[in-house]
């Protein structure tokens, strides 16, 4: 059930939007392991007039970037994983986006399995009840 937030610079047209959150969904779900159906991905523009890298505008630089953060419960998924799951992401964003600035990043953060949850029920209780059958 993770939560995918990316801001990306430039372009803001719903197709646009629809082939990174479904891109983004392809590889929750292919690399970490993360059920399609409960995969959330928000898409968000920056113009690059008001993206900075170095202290300079992407408009200056000619350049594109993205951020993504995406939330998962803490322990689902391995080092590799991850490691492979961000290296897939900035190659799929480029494909996607163009040539990208290097400092285009994703962030994976973890959180408790008791801290958050969907349709009223944290992880912790599912993983709880999961063992009761």
């Amino acid at each position: 059930m993770p939560f995918l937030d990316v801001i990306v610079s430039r372009g803001d047209t719903p197709d646009d939007a629809k082939a990174i959150a479904s891109e983004l969904t392809r590889l929750t779900h292919e690399l970490l392991g993360k059920r399609r159906e409960v995969t959330a991905v928000a898409v968000d523009w920056l113009p690059d007039e008001q993206w900075f890298i170095g202290g300079e505008s992407l408009a200056a630089l000619n350049q594109r970037s993205f951020f993504l953060k995406i939330e998962i419960t803490t322990g689902t998924n391995t080092k590799d994983q991850k490691a492979a799951f961000v290296a897939a992401v900035f190659a799929a964003m480029e494909k996607l986006l163009g040539p990208l600035a290097p400092a285009s990043y994703v962030v994976i953060q973890e959180v408790a399995a008791d801290a958050w949850g969907y349709a009223g029920r944290t992880q912790e209780y599912r993983y709880i009840e999961g063992k009761r059958l």
